[in-house]
């Protein structure tokens, strides 16, 4: 397998799985949040090595998306 074979492989399983995880109940959906976050090295690499500015950017913002799930989910002190 290839590597451009195993980064495809990273976008979907970890890229279907993260959207899945954050439609899901309270438990569950802060754990899309880290798989998402997981995903964007991927996304960078492709976009990057094919020259596709445009998911490049869009990646850039996913990634502030992801990480901004991961402050509210998993650091940010309880409310109240």
């Amino acid at each position: 397998m290839e590597l451009a074979d195993i980064n495809q492989w990273g976008i979907i399983v970890l890229s279907c799985t993260s959207i899945w995880l954050v439609g899901r109940r309270e438990h569950w959906r802060r754990w899309g949040f880290v798989v998402g976050l997981m995903g964007q090295p991927f996304w960078f690499w492709s976009s990057w090595q094919h020259e596709q500015w445009g998911i490049f950017a869009v990646s850039v913002w996913y990634t502030y998306a992801w990480l901004q799930g991961i402050w509210n989910f998993w650091i940010k002190p309880a409310e109240g």
